[in-house]
């Protein structure tokens, strides 16, 4: 996975940095979650994977899957990762592009993992908690998680906050075998 990643990386910042100076982050995103999600399909899987296409037949049959859904400077960027045979990776280089949007705009998405759904106000009120522990403005997404007997697990980028009844006893597990 790392690999992925640092193959992908100076591709995912050269749309960012292009997006940024363009003040176009929002419509970048769209082309590349398009694209992304273009190229995680079966058939231009096998496509990518012919030898007996040029990169820029390649190319091209990707840009016309995705018709009008890109720009024309979108359009060179898959045809620039196609003549250097990167169009695979395209789901990573749209997470690593979102990642340095996040970061710019100072955003995190939160994940809320609870046993009981949650009402609206509990969740602005993590949400509130989350915005000045974390200092970025949060997007929380909760989820239903019915193996947890209770409390909720947090999930921001790279934190992992367990407050639940099952990490709890996990962590009490630990205590008493050690």
């Amino acid at each position: 996975m790392a690999e992925l990643s640092t193959l992908a990386r100076p591709y995912a910042k050269a749309a960012f940095e292009y997006a940024d100076s363009a003040n176009a982050l929002a419509e970048w995103s769209t082309q590349l979650a398009t694209a992304a999600a273009v190229a995680q399909a079966d058939t231009i899987k096998k496509v990518l994977a012919s030898p007996s296409l040029t990169s820029e037949q390649q190319a091209q049959i990707f840009i016309d899957v995705c018709g009008d859904a890109l720009t024309v400077k979108a359009q060179n960027f898959i045809k620039v990762l196609a003549e250097n045979k990167r169009l695979s990776l395209l789901a990573e280089i749209y997470a690593l592009y979102e990642a340095f949007r996040a970061n710019r705009e100072k955003t995190v998405d939160v994940d809320i993992a609870t046993a009981f759904e949650l009402d609206a106000d509990l969740q602005d009120q993590l949400a509130k908690a989350l915005t000045s522990k974390l200092e970025r403005e949060v997007r929380v997404q909760a989820n239903i998680d019915k193996s947890l007997i209770g409390g909720v697990i947090i999930r921001a980028a790279d934190v992992v906050i367990d407050a639940s009844i099952r990490g709890r006893l996990a962590k009490l597990g630990e205590a008493m075998k050690a």
